[in-house]
Formats: C-alpha cells, sequence, structure tokens
C-alpha cells in the first residue's frame, strides 16, 4: 500500500476538483493507487472526468523544425534533471539539432532514433551525441520522443507554447495556401495547446475506451438514489448525453472552437466557415501535441530532509 501523503491527497485533488476528504477516502480505499482513487471519485459522483494531462512535472523542452516549404516537420521532446539546465541557451540548441536530426530521420522508434548516425558530426550515433551533452552539462538528460507530420497536399501548421512547455504539429489537407488559411491552422493548433484533445474525431476513439466511460458513468447513476431510480431507457438517454458531452472534450473536431463569438461553433465548423470563405477544400487530417513530461513523476524533494540526510552522512 502507498503512502497516502498530504502531497497525493492533493495531488488527487488538482486532478479532480472533488474535496479534500473524499480525495482521501478514495486514497484509502484504493491502498493509495491513484488512477483508482479518480475511478473511485468519478464513480461516487465526486469527480468529472478525469483529465488527462495529470502527472506533469519532469524539466525540459519541446521542440519542432520544420523544411522551408512547410511540407514536414518533425516535433521532439528532450527532458533534463531542472528547469535551470531548460533554460539554457547550449541545451536549447542541442534541442534545435535533435529536431533537426528528427526532420529526416527514418526511424521507427527512439530505440532506432538513437542508434542512427548523429548528422553534425562523423562516427558519433545520437546515443553518443547525448551522452556527451550529459558530461558537459554533468546533468542527466534523455530524448523522451519524437514525431514527423508531412503533408504534400497542403502544408503542416506549427505552434509553441510557453517557450517550449507545449508543441503541436497539424496536418492541413487544402487546395488553397494563402494568409488565411494559414492563421485558420495557427489558431486551431492554439486550440489543441490549449484544449488538450486525445483524439481528432470520434473514428479514433477505441471502442474499450467508450465502453469503460459507460461503465464509469452507470456506476455514477447507481450511486445517485435520485437518478437510480428512473426506468432504464431513461438512464440509457442519460448515459448517452453525459458519454457525448464527454467525447466533445476530447475529441478535436467536435470540441467548442475557443474563439468562437457565440461560444457553440465547434472546430469543424469554423475551419468549414474559413474555407468556403476562401473558395477552398480543408482538412484536418491529424495532430501532435507534445507537452513537457506529460504522464511524468518528478521526485518530490524536500529540503529539510535533504540538509539532515547530509548532516548524517546518508
Amino acid at each position: 500500500m502507498a503512502a497516502i501523503t498530504a502531497a497525493l491527497v492533493k495531488q488527487l485533488r488538482d486532478l479532480t476538483g472533488a474535496g479534500m476528504m473524499d480525495c482521501k477516502k478514495a486514497l484509502a480505499a484504493t491502498d493509495g493507487d491513484l488512477d483508482k482513487a479518480i475511478e473511485n471519485l468519478r464513480e461516487n459522483g465526486k469527480a468529472a472526468a478525469q483529465k488527462k494531462a495529470g502527472r506533469i512535472a519532469a524539466e525540459g523542452i519541446v521542440m519542432f523544425k520544420s523544411t522551408e516549404d512547410g511540407k514536414k516537420a518533425a516535433i521532439v521532446e528532450v527532458n533534463s534533471e531542472t528547469d535551470f539546465v531548460a533554460k539554457n541557451e547550449k541545451f536549447r540548441t542541442y534541442v534545435e539539432q535533435v529536431a533537426d536530426q528528427a526532420l529526416t530521420t527514418e526511424a521507427k522508434d527512439i530505440d532506432e532514433f538513437l542508434a542512427e548516425p548523429w548528422k553534425f558530426e562523423e562516427g558519433k550515433t545520437v546515443k553518443d551525441a547525448l551522452d556527451s551533452e550529459i558530461a558537459i552539462i554533468s546533468e542527466n538528460m534523455h530524448i523522451r520522443r519524437f514525431a514527423k507530420v508531412e503533408e504534400q497536399n497542403g502544408f503542416v501548421a506549427t505552434y509553441n507554447h510557453a517557450d517550449g512547455k507545449i508543441g503541436v504539429l497539424v496536418d492541413v489537407e487544402t487546395d488553397v495556401v494563402n494568409d488565411a488559411i494559414k492563421e485558420m491552422a495557427k489558431n486551431v493548433a492554439m486550440q489543441i495547446a490549449a484544449m488538450r484533445p486525445q483524439y481528432l474525431d470520434n473514428s479514433e476513439v477505441p471502442a474499450d475506451y467508450i465502453e469503460h466511460e459507460k461503465e464509469i458513468i452507470k456506476a455514477a447513476i447507481a450511486n445517485d438514489p435520485k437518478e437510480a431510480s428512473k426506468p432504464a431507457k431513461v438512464i440509457d438517454g442519460i448515459v448517452h448525453g453525459r458519454l457525448n458531452k464527454e467525447l466533445k472534450e476530447i475529441v478535436l473536431l467536435d470540441q467548442v472552437y475557443v474563439k468562437a463569438e457565440d461560444g457553440k461553433q465547434t472546430v469543424q465548423k469554423y475551419v468549414d466557415q474559413v474555407a468556403k470563405a476562401n473558395g477552398a477544400k480543408v482538412a484536418i487530417k491529424s495532430f501532435v501535441r507534445f507537452e513537457t513530461g506529460e504522464g511524468l513523476e518528478k521526485k518530490q524533494e524536500n529540503f529539510a530532509e535533504e540538509v539532515a540526510a547530509q548532516a548524517l552522512g546518508k
């Protein structure tokens, strides 16, 4: 059983918006398992759908590189131990080189990527170059992930947020490339950065995810005496309605466009509006969103304990 610390309770509260005591009870009921505690809170109607951005804490930077014609782009995440190093100009220059390497790589995964020749110094692999940087900076670093997007019938839009904390690539298929279409693509990229969609459209949502969410919603209804007493047909309608509401939060094209004046226009309708105004055929084909440290947990440092440990020679 994991220790149920105040920090863990706070983390669960930040992720779910549930009350402190509810979070503590949920953690106790699930032996300190954070993910199970989130489901426990949802089943008991104490929390909304889990926001998938939780536990972002590792330092580093996200950077992208594009070809001059804008038809191909690559994005990388390189992590460091401290924010101080992440802001260091030498580190940022190195990450820019990693992005440049990713733009031309044929590697299918990170292991292949690390093993390929480093294009900036003969006789070195990408891993060798990384080890050299670690030795120079005197801090552990790792190339965590990379992705490439290519669109010959249009362009790849790019967006960098918070000086490298978030990076976005958007595959835009279009027969017209002008300032208005480019601005639309940038706005969509900003939407992705801000709203964290997980899927492009409903066809991408896995069936097992939908079934899992249905079970969570049904459990929440069963734990609510007022709703549990309703006819089965009505309950089915509630489940369907809540599921659709959740999907609209995680599916990009169904999300409400953040700049919509009426607060109702979806991203898809916004894209269609701009396309019509410019006599163009436009389709958002895919997107990539990297957020520094996403899904990683940072070691919690206790300064007082650290000093005490050093004094005792531990």
